[in-house]
């Protein structure tokens, strides 16, 4: 049985930053009673930051628009469970946190 859309949440947070980088995570955590098999989480960043290196999923970005999905071993979360992304970026200028970030399960 395919669990419709959503049935996780994402919440972005900036950990360290210093001139021209910064340091994030994105917590994902399965907001559904029963388990989970996957996720892919996806936002946009608003200032043109760019992601360098990620750890906790596979990562593509085109532009502003940021598409992780798990990685395999942290697809699986149990209700309420959580895992977490990490990822460090560079910006210039502003580092605005994105407007809108949404998970999708499977």
């Amino acid at each position: 049985v395919t669990p419709p859309p959503g049935g996780c949440s994402a919440s972005y947070r900036v950990t360290g930053s210093w001139a021209g980088g910064f340091q994030g995570e994105v917590v994902v955590r399965n907001t559904r009673p029963s388990p989970i098999t996957g996720w892919t989480v996806d936002w946009a960043f608003p200032d043109g930051q760019r992601i360098t290196q990620l750890w906790g999923g596979t990562h593509t970005q085109t532009g502003p628009a940021v598409t992780v999905r798990d990685a395999g071993w942290n697809g699986g979360l149990g209700g309420g469970a959580s895992t977490t992304i990490g990822f460090l970026a560079s910006w210039t200028g502003a580092n605005s946190p994105p407007h809108a970030i949404t998970c999708i399960s499977r």
